[in-house]
């Protein structure tokens, strides 16, 4: 698909012409070949591939080449699933005019469409409308690092809090915390990804020198990279908390099982005497004491409680249960 945006009244506006006096962004969203071709002939520029878009190498993603600038940066997307995943969007600057080619429709790409058809003054060029998409991408990480922030902390109430009348692990499934914490683990390791790449391309755009950036742009600019370091400083602290939560659940497992084994063993304990009493008493042997007496089987089962209640007095006592 291939939209073009003009500044035409209050804001952006989608035309349907193909002549580029007037336009100012070129978004191509999952371009057919003619499509592409199309773009290169009528701007001049190089549209990278889906693969090109997926190299790691900064050479290959932060370029200029024939008067263009060329960004590829990481955007986490599908945050509201359990599978959140990491695309890659291509920005390219040149003559005033903004290109994105991108092979999926993250949400801040709408919202900043709907926001830039009232405001025309933050979207009067390619670099304005290259540092609004940024900030709508920086803005809808800032969510998710504030929601994955908010989710570790009840994770850790879940925890490290007793629950009310119940003894400690009762209540709880480690199971269900142990998915949220990987799900929150791999969400802020996204984020992070996404983070470095905004920040590398922020940092390789104001040093461009065919960018032509204005100082209003270049000062957004500056913004968003200050703010981008912040979050990452955020993230990277969310992801040490994650591994923290991680080992204490992991922790809180261990002593529930141990605990579990710990019952076990003392019940084998108590039973283990009246086990040997019985055992006794069951051997065919004729002369046993208190075989024939009519009192015996009292005294036997008396003698087995007895030999189970002491020990668990002698437990008690010192602190054992």
């Amino acid at each position: 698909m291939l939209n073009r945006y003009a500044l035409q009244g209050a804001g952006l506006v989608s035309v349907a012409s193909d002549t580029l006096a007037s336009v100012l962004w070129i978004d191509l969203f999952e371009p057919t070949p003619a499509e592409e071709q199309a773009v290169e002939a009528q701007c001049g520029v190089d549209v990278p591939t889906r693969e090109e878009m997926r190299e790691i190498e900064s050479s290959n993603r932060l370029y200029e080449e024939a008067g263009a600038v060329y960004l590829t940066s990481t955007i986490v997307t599908k945050l509201d699933t359990d599978l959140p995943q990491n695309s890659q969007i291509t920005f390219i600057l040149k003559d005033g005019r903004l290109i994105t080619n991108r092979y999926t429709d993250p949400l801040p790409f709408r919202r900043y469409i709907s926001y830039a058809e009232r405001h025309a003054a933050t979207c009067n060029s390619g670099p304005a409308i290259l540092a609004g998409l940024i900030e709508a991408i920086i803005n809808r990480v800032a969510d998710v690092v504030e929601r994955v922030s908010a989710d570790l902390d009840a994770i850790s109430a879940e925890v490290f809090t007793r629950p009310f009348g119940r003894r400690r692990g009762g209540g709880r499934d480690f199971r269900v915390v142990l998915e949220r914490v990987g799900q929150s683990g791999e969400l802020i390791a996204k984020t992070r990804e996404s983070l470095v790449s905004l920040g590398r391309a922020l940092a390789f755009v104001q040093q461009a020198a065919v960018a032509n950036l204005a100082n209003e742009v270049r000062s957004r600019l500056r913004t968003l990279s200050r703010d981008v370091i912040a979050l990452s400083d955020h993230a990277s602290f969310l992801g040490t908390n994650v591994s923290f939560i991680l080992d204490a659940t992991l922790g809180m497992i261990n002593i529930d099982q141990n605990n579990i084994l710990k019952i076990f063993s003392v019940v084998t304990v108590f039973l283990l005497p009246p086990s040997v009493i019985g055992t006794v008493y069951g051997m065919n042997f004729e002369h046993i004491p208190w075989l024939h007496e009519s009192w015996g089987f009292a005294a036997a089962i008396g003698l087995m409680v007895a030999s189970a209640v002491i020990p668990y007095v002698i437990f008690k006592r010192r602190g054992w249960l």
